[in-house]
């Protein structure tokens, strides 16, 4: 069964909503979102906030007394970046649910649909179409060109 322009329409939105919503939780989450990481010879802890800033560093012994300052600046500086990493990756895998959202919207939007027969006569009608039309397709045979070598 074909649905309609307008349920097509709705079906578009309450995606659109759904897809907002969905993102919405997900920024929260990474608002609040914390990573951590303790040095190899367990003598620092660094907690990173979202945004990298440092939300806590704790020294579990008190053997940074004895350490040179380049060294214990080097374990400190290594716990800070691995913290950071940490949460970059977990911020990419997260965003990464939302990869081809974008496409998608605009695939919808612009053609590729079922609405893009529906839409194709207001398209021709727009003063300059002809003038895009034309250097749309001169722009794909470039491009084939360049492909044949």
């Amino acid at each position: 069964m074909e649905l309609s322009f307008a349920e097509q329409i709705e079906q578009t939105m309450a995606a659109l909503e759904k897809q907002q919503a969905k993102m919405a939780a997900v920024a929260k989450e990474l608002e609040a979102a914390t990573a951590s990481a303790t040095s190899k010879d367990r003598l620092v802890t660094a907690v990173v906030g979202a945004q990298g800033q440092v939300v806590s560093l704790t020294f579990h012994t008190t053997g940074y007394r004895s350490m040179a300052p380049a060294e214990l600046a080097k374990a400190v500086t290594d716990v800070l970046n691995t913290a950071r990493a940490d949460l970059g990756d977990r911020v990419a895998a997260t965003m990464g649910e939302f990869q081809g959202l974008g496409e998608t919207l605009a695939a919808s939007m612009t053609g590729g649909t079922e609405l893009e027969s529906l839409f194709a006569p207001l398209r021709q009608m727009r003063p300059g179409f002809a003038d895009e039309e034309a250097a749309a397709e001169r722009r794909k045979r470039d491009r084939q060109e360049e492909f044949r070598g």
